[in-house]
């Protein structure tokens, strides 16, 4: 292995306050600057091997459903009905995607306008997660099968055109719908960022994932050690120096 899974990124209007927020419905610790002076912010994951979520500034309106949400799971009733009111207590408001009266879940936005849902108790697929059960993404086949490759995460599902993949360590799931997938409008508000290991190389790595299906986003160069990328779907991740 030569890079893994650092960060969920987020591209926030006021990073400091939705990291706050974040960090109040998962119960993670906030981190301002912790990454860097770019302004950003972010919630670190209570252990040393979970990816962090950055709010790194963004100023870009928001066009559409974004193409990646968090489901969050429940052990019960009441412990999904307490996640609801902290995440409306915090500044979050329902929301309406289409979701029928008698499906379980409850759909919530954050006070940027991120998606994400709240899962009811008893989600077999989500069991062996945690508290963040799944990133729920719109892609292919195909990007479910590059992202098994590039993080070394084994496929967990591979049916009907839909896959996910996790960690051997488990924790979250990532999840691909399959088609028909949704014309992407814009830049992704969420995005994958990638760390290099202790001693990796970092041309070494960007060709691997090049090898993989990846492209540049910036093909004369990156900045300052931090190389912009696109996935088979054309979706942005970034790859930086060891962390």
């Amino acid at each position: 292995m030569t890079s893994r899974l650092f960060a969920i990124c987020f591209n926030a209007t006021r990073p400091s306050g939705l990291a706050r927020f974040w960090s109040g419905v998962l119960g993670w610790e906030t981190a301002d600057g912790a990454d860097g002076a770019d302004g950003g912010a972010t919630v670190l994951p209570p252990g040393a091997d979970g990816f962090r979520i950055r709010f790194l500034p963004g100023g870009e309106p928001k066009t559409g459903r974004n193409q990646a949400h968090f489901d969050l799971t429940s052990t019960s009733r009441e412990d999904q009905e307490r996640t609801v009111a902290r995440a409306l207590g915090l500044g979050g408001r329902h929301i309406d995607v289409g979701q029928l009266p008698e499906e379980g879940h409850v759909v919530l936005a954050d006070p940027d306008g991120n998606e994400f849902c709240v899962i009811e108790a008893g989600n077999r697929f989500l069991a062996d997660t945690g508290f963040i059960g799944a990133l729920a993404c719109d892609g292919t086949r195909e990007v479910g099968y590059f992202w098994s490759e590039a993080l070394h995460w084994p496929l967990v599902w591979d049916q009907d055109q839909e896959t996910a993949i996790q960690s051997p360590d488990g924790g979250t799931k990532i999840t691909w719908g399959g088609p028909p997938v949704p014309p992407k409008t814009g830049t992704n508000r969420l995005y994958f960022e990638l760390a290099l290991l202790a001693g990796a190389d970092l041309g070494a790595e960007i060709d691997r994932l090049v090898s993989l299906g990846a492209t540049r986003a910036d093909p004369g160069g990156g900045d300052g050690g931090r190389v912009l990328m696109l996935d088979p779907d054309g979706n942005e991740f970034a790859v930086r120096g060891p962390r």
